[in-house]
């Protein structure tokens, strides 16, 4: 580790960041994860080290304390409200084209005395900085970190998920796209304790202003940002989806990408499932009944996890076979284990972090120095209440199986989180165990993506909200309409992918967790995909839900209508499921009325126009002419 900036500051750096790495007391220049794991734990005498900083009129403040474990590092935070981000957390804080608030809107002045503010705070501070490439190497995503030394533990996070790069092996026309601040106290003295992340995008450079040490506004959600802002001025998208290839005992291989707002069962889709201590797979539990359905599933299909969460569609990767073709944009995984409540849960993933073969980084895990750190030892909250969004950042080089490179999608599934619906409380949990989707619908849900119900990854918001164009819009500068157009675009010109809907935590009146994607999962990988003959398929009383099975044989077993037709479960009922189809329906029209004008592609526009005029599924099957079903079975 260098303690000296020198080879740094003969690269093509802004002069600001110049003045401020030669202002600093010291700089600690990182060029390798095991030099900022030392970091992180550099002031822990008694094996703890806090994270704190003086707040002109109120004091110190512990932002966090880290220790470092047999497994890797652990760091908690002293904020309950810092366990998960906060979904209103980014600013726009320059004058471009964006839909998003900006710092003049919400905090009624103009960023840049802040920003001016927060670079001289950064001089009087000693620095950790390092280098690394946003997503995929090359001119475009070259970037900085420039953070207070004893955040350590944050510079760690950022390094695992996106790389680093040793200072000596840049090249000499290195100059960074983005730069990362990071300046913690100001959460306290600007913006009364809360998340803010500001986004500052100047000519030829992306600034990103972190106002906080919770690695998933920033050092994961604001470099997407920095990819997204990049995808846009260069017409790609950088989805925000798990990808797996699912093998099957028959050696056959369907990739299934899986999109959904945060809690709709992306990392899930790359887990087994899990089963009971029979072996047999708990469908669901009927919440008024008790009934319990179980499947009898001999042999689970083989996982190769592709993607964790955001997949580059850059065109460099196309291969004009009709096809989606992406790879991992991530170095490592932020991995949710609130599921993980106690031993022999997901034995893959204890089994890996318990004996990694490499440190790794545990939050909101309970952590002790030189013990093990178990991902079902979670920190509470409060007194019995356990954080609901315990996480683990795991490097993709180290998880069995994985792919690495591109590959091509065939199925792409939509994930939403739904609540309950009973006869006496109708809710929009109409969704069946798995739907198929006319692209066009496909491309509707991804401009609006449910947030859903319980939602473990993100400050609490009340009732259904939607997180927006291909579900990373919460992650997103621009404006929501180009986006909806690049999203369009990527449908049209991939029309040999089919489009599924699938829900966790519930099925009317069943509680299931996320079996349905599992299920889902095993009997399209055992088919060969999501290609349905058309008189195999029954339309869906509600029309945003696209098609349904109406029941299912896999591996001799059936899974019957009451889990895909949810109208008729006898404790929902056709009226219960019109109310929730009519809430579906007016969020729907609620959230697509703000996409529509003249930047709109006319397709797009005829689209959501279909169904602001209460269409049905042939006009949607009609509106791109991409067929989506086989030719009827004899």
């Amino acid at each position: 580790m260098s303690l000296s900036p020198r080879r740094l500051l003969d690269l093509d750096l802004p002069p600001e960041t110049i003045d401020l790495l030669t202002a600093a007391p010291s700089v600690t220049v990182a060029g390798t994860h095991a030099e900022l794991l030392e970091l992180a734990v550099r002031d822990a005498p008694d094996g703890v080290h806090e994270v704190a900083y003086d707040v002109p009129g109120i004091g110190p403040v512990v932002e966090a304390t880290v220790c470092r474990t047999r497994n890797g590092i652990c760091a908690n935070y002293t904020e309950p409200y810092m366990r998960r981000r906060d979904p209103d957390c980014m600013v726009i804080g320059d004058e471009r084209p964006t839909d998003k608030p900006t710092y003049v809107e919400r905090f009624g002045e103009s960023f840049e005395p802040v920003r001016e503010a927060s670079l001289a705070w950064l001089k009087t501070q000693p620095l950790a900085v390092f280098a690394f490439y946003a997503g995929l190497s090359s001119g475009a995503t070259q970037a900085l970190v420039i953070a207070p030394d004893n955040a350590g533990f944050f510079a760690l996070g950022l390094a695992l998920l996106q790389g680093i790069v040793p200072v000596e092996d840049l090249p000499d026309d290195f100059r960074p796209k983005a730069i990362i601040y990071v300046a913690p106290p100001f959460r306290h003295t600007h913006f009364d304790g809360r998340q803010v992340v500001v986004h500052n995008r100047r000519d030829g450079l992306h600034e990103l202003f972190s106002y906080n040490l919770y690695p998933g506004p920033s050092a994961k959600k604001g470099v997407y940002g920095v990819l997204l802002n990049i995808g846009e001025e260069e017409r790609w998208v950088t989805m925000h989806c798990s990808t797996v290839q699912v093998v099957t005992p028959y050696e056959n291989k369907v990739v299934i990408s899986h999109e959904g707002a945060s809690g709709g069962g992306k990392s899930e889709m790359l887990e087994y499932a899990h089963r009971q201590p029979d072996g047999t797979l708990l469908i669901g539990r009927n919440l008024e009944t008790g009934e319990e359905r179980t499947l009898t599933l001999p042999q689970g299909c083989e996982l190769r996890p592709v993607t964790d969460d955001m997949a580059l569609c850059h065109p460099s990767l196309e291969k004009g076979n009709g096809k989606l073709t992406l790879m991992d944009a991530e170095e490592a995984w932020f991995v949710r284990c609130n599921h993980i409540e106690r031993y022999g849960t997901d034995p893959h993933i204890e089994a890996l972090t318990v004996h990694p073969p490499e440190p790794l980084l545990f939050l909101n895990i309970q952590g002790r120095p030189g013990a093990t750190t178990l991902l079902w030892e979670h920190i509470e909250d409060a007194p019995g209440e356990p954080c609901p969004n315990p996480r683990v950042i795991i490097p993709r080089n180290i998880i069995p199986e994985v792919i690495r490179g591109g590959v091509d999608v065939d199925v792409r599934s939509m994930g939403v989180r739904t609540p309950p619906c009973t006869a006496a409380r109708p809710s929009y949990g109409i969704v069946g165990l798995f739907h198929v989707l006319p692209p066009a619908l496909g491309w509707l849900w991804r401009l609006v993506a449910p947030r859903g119900h319980a939602n473990p990854s993100i400050v609490e918001t009340a009732g259904m909200t939607a997180e927006g164009v291909g579900s990373y819009w919460p992650f997103a500068t621009g404006r929501m309409v180009d986006h909806a157009n690049l999203l369009l675009n990527q449908i049209i010109e991939t029309p040999e992918v089919r489009y599924v809907l699938i829900p966790n935590q519930h099925i009317g009146a069943w509680d299931v967790g996320f079996m349905p994607q599992w299920i889902t999962r095993e009997y399209l990988a055992r088919r060969g995909g999501a290609r349905f003959a058309g008189n195999r398929l029954r339309p869906s009383r509600c029309p945003l839900l696209g098609y349904t099975p109406s029941k299912i044989i896999m591996e001799g077993s059936t899974i019957g209508h009451w889990f895909f037709e949810v109208d008729q479960q006898p404790e929902v009922g056709p009226d219960a499921y019109d109310q929730g189809a009519a809430m579906l329906t007016e969020f729907f029209q609620k959230e697509l009325r703000a996409f529509l004008g003249s930047d709109l592609l006319p397709t797009g526009q005829r689209i959501i126009e279909c169904c602001l005029d209460g269409g049905g599924l042939e006009d949607y099957g009609r509106l791109l002419e991409q067929p989506f079903l086989e030719p009827d079975d004899a």
